[in-house]
């Protein structure tokens, strides 16, 4: 049976998109264990990012969706084997039933830009042979285990040889991250880690792509072709007429969005959803701050255009020319992105600083608003152990005062 077309206004895709991520509302119930692994599943990866002026992104991006957690379930679902860490949307917890999909890369990691570099392996095989060999005869590693001497430290080109060999042999696939210690990655061999992993399972490299555009556009709700390449970094020029040929063999549903004259997609697992989404029925009721490298807004160019959110991650900028601060939280509220704050959490003496939170220009302040972004606060705080909570600066000068008194 086919079914008419769906058509959507922009809001109620952006409500779709909300829903698929988990974004919608919180959930009913305390969190398990076991929903830090569906939360992965549903977004499809989790990214990495080491930055910890507050929780680390992949904690915070499970907090936005979970509130109170124990971060520590994300550390075991890695240590038991449910997720395995690659390169996705840059480095990422992926479900492990998804190894098949990335294992291409691995086998042929040439196109991995500053990842991986042939010309480097050639030069340094002697010093990569050792690495392996220790890790064979003596078990998993960290980068820390080895010892520099040449006084130097940095990003890529500046790390010691045994840092950069366990990166490239991991990027190739070699090794994987067998756990995490105080956040450090703990390298092994591959077969260690996913012994139940056998190359004959590989499927071919088209159907791993199909598979990947597929999860893509279900991880989102609803896209048009050309933002689904960037959800798993695949290639911009292939996938969008790989989503195409997904939709023309029924695979996707193409999706009418009020305001684009393009096609949007939608994965057939959020048919139902989608059909409530265009009758108004999802109506977000979360209010939350989310990571910079949260899926949300990973995409500047996604934010924009269903959020009308104009987001820039400024920690790489000089400071003086940071517009808003160095790790700046995106506040999503009831469906919509209605400001930015720039959080620290001082762990150490309970505080949770707020040295200036934004209201984006056009956002009324409201006594709702004021109580509904007072309570993603304290409850942020609280699940970092901060549970004091002070407000340095916030625009409109107006909201400083009345957000300070409903966090107390």
């Amino acid at each position: 049976m086919t079914h008419p077309r769906l058509s959507l206004t922009l809001a109620a895709a952006r409500n779709l998109h909300l829903a698929a991520q988990g974004l919608d509302r919180r959930p009913r119930r305390r969190a398990r264990k076991a929903d830090v692994l569906a939360a992965i599943r549903r977004m499809g990866a989790l990214q990495i990012d080491t930055i910890h002026v507050v929780a680390r992104s992949p904690y915070l991006v499970l907090w936005s969706r979970l509130g109170d957690y124990e971060p520590a379930w994300l550390d075991e679902h890695l240590a038991e084997g449910a997720l395995f860490e690659y390169w996705a949307h840059e480095a990422c917890f992926l479900p492990i039933e998804h190894y098949a999909l990335f294992r291409h890369r691995m086998l042929d990691p040439s196109g991995m830009g500053w990842k991986y570099h042939v010309e480097w392996l050639e030069q340094h095989r002697a010093e990569v042979e050792r690495v392996l060999d220790r890790i064979r005869e003596h078990g998993p590693v960290r980068a820390a285990d080895f010892e520099r001497n040449d006084g130097k430290a940095g990003g890529w080109w500046e790390w010691k040889t045994e840092k950069r060999a366990l990166e490239t042999l991991f990027t190739a696939g070699e090794l994987m991250i067998a756990r995490r210690h105080n956040f450090q990655r703990v390298y092994d061999l591959r077969e260690r880690v996913h012994p139940t992993w056998d190359d004959a399972l590989l499927p071919p490299r088209d159907e791993a792509l199909r598979a990947l555009a597929l999860e893509a556009v279900r991880a989102l709700g609803i896209a048009p072709a050309r933002w689904v390449a960037d959800y798993f970094r695949m290639s911009k020029r292939e996938t969008p007429a790989i989503v195409r040929s997904l939709a023309e063999a029924g695979a996707l549903l193409p999706v009418s969005v009020e305001g684009w004259s393009e096609p949007w997609y939608l994965h057939p697992a959020h048919r139902e959803l989608a059909e409530r989404a265009a009758a108004g029925a999802i109506r977000p009721t979360l209010t939350t701050l989310l990571s910079p490298f949260d899926p949300v807004v990973w995409d500047r160019a996604r934010a924009l255009a269903l959020f009308g959110f104009d987001y820039r991650l400024e920690c790489y900028t000089p400071a003086p020319k940071r517009k808003y601060g160095y790790f700046v939280l995106p506040i999503l509220r009831r469906g919509a992105l209605v400001g930015r704050l720039d959080a620290k959490a001082h762990r150490a003496a309970g505080v949770f600083e707020v040295k200036a939170l934004y209201l984006e220009p056009g956002v009324r302040l409201s006594d709702a608003l004021v109580r509904d972004i007072a309570s993603a606060i304290r409850e942020c705080a609280a699940w970092h152990g901060t549970p004091e909570v002070v407000i340095r600066r916030a625009e409109p000068i107006a909201a400083a005062a009345l957000i300070e008194r409903a966090v107390a």
